[in-house]
């Protein structure tokens, strides 16, 4: 089996991070993986906002924990990068943040990184305060919040995967 193809079927959401933080290169490569997703029409609808301050993370984290009803939870699960995926309202923006999203996660494992996408950034983007982070951080237009990707070095062993549900592809040839 080739490289990639060991990627793909290796990779697993990973739930718990060493406090270290990842490298500038590192970060560069899974960020320009996601960069280079395809998107309908080339149009690149995807942006990605790379948060490493511990204090936006620890917001992030809490308006994130919010939105479950669970003000206490911890949803980044001590991962030291966040990479919030938006994408411009409208069309194909769930599509095109949702493969800027799966880039990001395989590029990160292939790099030997944990990583995991947590959901409710498009709640958290809605709100006021999200809105806020938005502006305060030089984002302007109308994007929906995708996925968060959190990144970091791996604290556990790869969970093992679950088996595959039979009948779930139909050929017609």
């Amino acid at each position: 089996m080739n490289e990639a193809m060991n990627n793909l079927l290796t990779r697993r959401s990973i739930r718990k991070y060493k406090a270290e933080q990842i490298t500038d290169a590192e970060l560069n490569a899974v960020i320009e993986a996601g960069l280079y997703a395809p998107s309908a029409m080339g149009k690149q609808t995807a942006i990605i906002v790379a948060v490493q301050d511990a204090d936006t993370i620890a917001k992030l984290q809490k308006m994130n924990a919010a939105v479950t009803g669970r003000p206490d939870g911890t949803p980044f699960y001590g991962a030291p990068t966040v990479l919030i995926v938006l994408a411009e309202n409208g069309g194909s923006a769930i599509q095109d943040g949702s493969l800027c999203m799966g880039n990001l996660l395989n590029a990160a494992h292939a790099l030997g990184l944990g990583s995991c996408w947590i959901n409710r950034a498009k709640e958290v983007f809605e709100t006021e305060e999200g809105k806020a982070l938005l502006k305060e951080w030089g984002i302007e237009g109308d994007y929906i919040g995708i996925g968060n990707c959190i990144l970091g070095y791996p604290d556990c062993d790869a969970p093992t995967p679950a088996d595959r549900k039979p009948n779930r592809v139909y050929y017609v040839k």
